[in-house]
């Protein structure tokens, strides 16, 4: 049986990050470029997990609006390296989010811990793909994600926070996880291919 391991928030993890801002294009280009079956399939399956993770609440929630736009022009960019500090910046904060010990009651344990597994799995092979490139020095700063992926968590945990983490609170947040695993696809996509696919790519079903 595998263990959990939640993620620690390290100076080395956080290392790995400044690694990839300072990281040469053509190096992001080679390093893992190759797509691995389980590559091309973990978002599908990331997706297959959350749904039996995450059923509906017992109880109907009342139709709402609510306001968490992720940012796509993120998606938007053919740069290797942009997509891969995004693809890693949401399998930490995905991590983060859904390992929550507010999670709803109603959740299946088994299926929920699969998934946390499946994310902190490939996580660190996103990570291993970078760890041992060496760091070269660029003098034009390279763009940065972090903020617009940061804000966007802030606000979902800011949400559930407000709704005191009820149960049709985490149904939105469920619908908020769908589509960064569906993102997610696009972006490792990018990362990976000779030619990067854009949001107009075909999309994952996530219903």
């Amino acid at each position: 049986m595998q263990h959990l391991i939640k993620l620690p928030q390290t100076p080395g993890r956080h290392s790995i990050l400044l690694l990839l801002l300072f990281l040469p294009a053509s190096t992001i280009a080679s390093a893992c470029s190759h797509l691995r079956p389980q590559d091309a399939t973990f978002s599908r399956d990331s997706l297959q997990l959350l749904k039996n993770a995450a059923p509906p609440p017992p109880q109907p929630c009342p139709q709402e609006n609510v306001p968490l736009p992720f940012p796509e022009t993120l998606l938007e960019s053919k740069d290797k390296k942009q997509a891969a500090i995004t693809t890693l910046l949401i399998l930490q904060h995905l991590f983060n989010l859904l390992s929550s010990p507010r999670t709803p009651a109603h959740w299946i344990d088994h299926a929920h811990h699969s998934l946390l597994n499946k994310i902190q799995h490939y996580t660190h092979h996103i990570e291993k793909c970078f760890a041992d490139q060496s760091v070269r020095s660029q003098r034009r700063r390279p763009r940065n994600s972090h903020l617009s992926i940061n804000k966007y968590f802030k606000s979902i945990h800011s949400f559930l926070q407000h709704n005191n983490y009820n149960a049709c609170t985490w149904d939105h947040v469920r619908l908020q996880a769908q589509d960064c695993f569906r993102h997610l696809d696009t972006l490792i996509r990018q990362m990976k291919s000779q030619a990067p696919l854009t949001t107009h790519s075909k999309r994952l079903n996530t219903q």
